[in-house]
């Protein structure tokens, strides 16, 4: 018996029929943020650009189906895509169990770090730790012990982060009270506040902060603080699906393999990032 059911390929786009969710589409629409630069951004003709968005278009050409690709706020990547708005998430989104409890993931593309970004001749210019790397999710005792440096560092400093993030969520699990954290719905708007002198330093992902730092417009500033691994810092970052597609989680899987396997991931990172992300 023939099956249908409805592909919501989102704004402006028709409605098609197809195969249920357990066979292989051949038409999806991924949603990205469109506001992480270098990972995904809005260029200036107004059109999508970085990292992800280069990527997204590899993978769908592997997957031999065709690929819409829109922009989506992040606080609302996921309830859209369970109301079936778009059909996969690729926005920097790191794996972890609390986001496991509503969507599924492909297998990683990219590994996932952040540390801080601040002011060159600012406050945070020495923050300790810088040159480590801090796994979070080892022994607890051993994680406070090399945090507490950091922690010295960074009293009552004002802090920007992207809400909603595990950024944000690294500040209120260990740093809460220590610092005052200024939260933003994109990293743009915590990018221009630390430009403006209105807080000393930001968290993000660390190859992002790489990336911008090769702009003009930051030659003053400099990562500093440990990397931040493990914990909050999830998985790596993948492709976000609902639970029941599981056709489409396997083939972004093999068309993510394929990837990583003839150097494409390496050389879109190298292309964005100026760097490889392992």
């Amino acid at each position: 018996m023939l099956k249908k059911c409805l592909v919501v390929l989102g704004i402006g786009l028709a409605v098609a029929t197809g195969a249920m969710a357990q066979d292989k589409p051949t038409a999806i629409t991924i949603a990205t943020e469109g506001a992480y630069e270098p990972w995904n951004f809005t260029g200036p003709n107004g059109v999508l650009e970085g990292l992800e968005v280069d990527l997204a278009k590899d993978l769908c050409a592997r997957m031999k189906v065709k690929c819409t690709i829109v922009a989506q706020d992040w606080d609302g990547l996921i309830p859209s895509l369970t109301a079936r708005k778009f059909d996969a998430i690729m926005a920097s989104m790191i794996v972890t169990e609390k986001r496991l409890g509503v969507i599924a993931f492909s297998d990683p593309y990219a590994p996932t770090s952040a540390t801080f970004m601040v002011e060159k001749t600012g406050p945070l210019a020495n923050l300790p730790g810088t040159g480590t790397t801090v796994d979070l999710g080892g022994d607890p005792a051993q994680v406070k012990k090399a945090l507490e440096p950091l922690a010295a560092g960074l009293k009552n400093k004002a802090i920007g982060t992207q809400a909603a993030t595990a950024n944000a969520n690294f500040l209120d699990k260990y740093l809460k009270g220590v610092v005052e954290v200024h939260e933003y719905k994109t990293t743009e708007q915590h990018d221009l506040d630390l430009k403006a002198g209105r807080i000393d330093g930001v968290i993000a992902q660390k190859t992002s902060l790489t990336g911008l730092l090769n702009k003009p417009d930051y030659k003053q500033y400099k990562l500093a603080g440990p990397v931040l691994v493990g914990d909050v810092f999830g998985k790596g970052i993948a492709v976000g699906l609902r639970k029941e597609d599981t056709a489409l989680k396997a083939m972004f899987n093999e068309a993510i393999k394929g990837a990583k396997a003839d150097g494409t991931i390496d050389k879109l990172a190298e292309k964005w990032l100026k760097t490889r992300l392992n």
